[in-house]
Order: C-alpha cells, then sequence, then structure tokens
C-alpha cells in the first residue's frame, strides 16, 4: 500500500550531532515533522523513520510487532552514529519507550534522550484480555489526535490492531525491565491533560533510570500528541537547548527570513 500523504519518512543532512525522532503507535512521521524541521533549520542531523505498518493502513499493522519497529530504530540509529559523532534519541507515546530502549541497549553512543509523553504499560483491565482477546476481535478503536489545539489532527490509524497492540505490551515489559540501564541525559516533558498516556507512566521511567541528569517539563496548554499541540514550540525550544548544552555548538539559530520552521527538505 502507498504512504498516506504526510506520514512520509523525513531525514535531513546537517551537523555533527544528530537526532533520531522516534513517532508513535498507529501514527507517523507526521506528528514529528514540525520539531524535525526545527531542529534541522539548526543545522542538527535529523532521522524521522516511518515504523513498519504505519503510515498507510491499520491491517498492514496487524502483522507487526515491537521487534519490527525497534529494527527500524536501530538501524536508523546506527546509520546516524556512522554520520555524526553525537547523537541523541527522541521520541513520543511509544516512540519515547523506543528511545529508552535504544539508549539502554546503545549506552555511550548515545549521550542524551529526550520524550515527550512516554509510554510504559498498556493500562486497564482490557490489557489482560489481549493474549486471547486478539483471536477472536481484530481491531479496537483508535488513539489517534488527542490534541487540545482546534484544527490539529495527527495522522494515524482510526482503529488498533490487536495483535499488534499485544506486542505492544510485550514491550513495554521489556523496556520497563531495561530502563535502569538508562544512564545519559534525560529531558522528559509531558502532559498532565493526557487522554492516551497516564502521568503515572511518566513516574514510573523517572523512578527507574540511572540518568543522574535529569530534567522534568510540564506542558500544561497541551494532550498526548503535544508535539503538534500548544506547547509544540516549548517541546522544540527545550530540545534544542537540551541538545546545545551537551554537544555545544551543535545548535545554531537559522539566518534571518528562514522563520521558525526553517527551509529544510527531507524524503
Amino acid at each position: 500500500m502507498p504512504v498516506l500523504p504526510g506520514a512520509e519518512p523525513y531525514r535531513h543532512q546537517g551537523g555533527d550531532a544528530g537526532v533520531l525522532l522516534c513517532h508513535g503507535f498507529t501514527g507517523s512521521p507526521q506528528s514529528l515533522r514540525p520539531w524535525a524541521r526545527y531542529l534541522a533549520a539548526r543545522e542538527v542531523t535529523v532521522a524521522l523513520p516511518l515504523l513498519p505498518g504505519h503510515g498507510t493502513r491499520w491491517e498492514d499493522m496487524q502483522p507487526t510487532g515491537w521487534q519490527d519497529w525497534y529494527a527500524e530504530v536501530d538501524r536508523e540509529l546506527r546509520a546516524l552514529r556512522e554520520r555524526c559523532s553525537r547523537v541523541f534519541v527522541a521520541g513520543l507515546s511509544m516512540g519515547g519507550a523506543l528511545a529508552l530502549r535504544l539508549a539502554a541497549r546503545h549506552g555511550d553512543a548515545v549521550h542524551g534522550v529526550i520524550v515527550v509523553n512516554p509510554a510504559n504499560k498498556v493500562h486497564g483491565l482490557s490489557s489482560y484480555a489481549l493474549p486471547v482477546a486478539r483471536h477472536l476481535v481484530r481491531t479496537t478503536r483508535g488513539i489517534a489526535s488527542d490534541i487540545a489545539k482546534p484544527g490539529a489532527a495527527e495522522l494515524g490509524y482510526d482503529r488498533v490492531p490487536l495483535h499488534a497492540a499485544h506486542s505492544l505490551r510485550r514491550f513495554f515489559r521489556l523496556v520497563d525491565g531495561e530502563l535502569p540501564r538508562v544512564t545519559q541525559p534525560l529531558l522528559l516533558l509531558r502532559s498532565p491533560q493526557d487522554h492516551v498516556v497516564p502521568p503515572a507512566d511518566s513516574a514510573r521511567i523517572l523512578g527507574r533510570v540511572s540518568s543522574t541528569d535529569v530534567t522534568e517539563i510540564l506542558l500544561e496548554q497541551s494532550y498526548h500528541v503535544a508535539t503538534l499541540d500548544h506547547d509544540a514550540e516549548r517541546i522544540f525550544e527545550e530540545s534544542a537547548s537540551f541538545i546545545g548544552r551537551l554537544a555545544p555548538g551543535a545548535v545554531r539559530e537559522p539566518e534571518p527570513g528562514l522563520g521558525k520552521e526553517g527551509a529544510t527538505t527531507g524524503g
């Protein structure tokens, strides 16, 4: 199936510092594209891949699992490391969990971690029924577009394939066990009003990582997909500042006339 317009991956070759951005479950690069362009306009090398099974139709996601999604971002990180000496990982929701696992497994090769409303668990009693329910029911209602900003929308599936949701549940358990191996500086931004991921997930992550350089920022005006919401600009600015602090000279302000989003292109 062709990729939906707007869901295409995005890449930009900038300077010696690189950032891998990971989108969320049933979402697409569209939810992170403004963030990617903001960093690209500041001469940061950016990789924003499309995860397998995403960005087309929910039926294509049904046979995929966490191994497929993680393998994609792991491959992208290895490619980014070949081009950049200082590499950061970042993500939204499930993308945050992917970023945290990359940090846990790649160690010093990752200079810092940025997560926005990171997910750590599939909540509710229904999650315990997934091992059986996935064989009886194919999908449940979607979780895309939890956004407070009028007119903003996330390009994501309107249905959640239960086979994939079951795999996601297993992945969260795996990542939770690896969180103590995360030692890198961590920037965690979360929305108190999040209708997809509860505050307990961020609290769990903050309580289990071994990072000593930790910054938590509340996004008071946004819902789950905060990268497209009222606090988007703050996310972009805080992440650029975080990268600039850990990689001095890596972030450069765009020339006058380029605008806040920059003027870069990506595939």
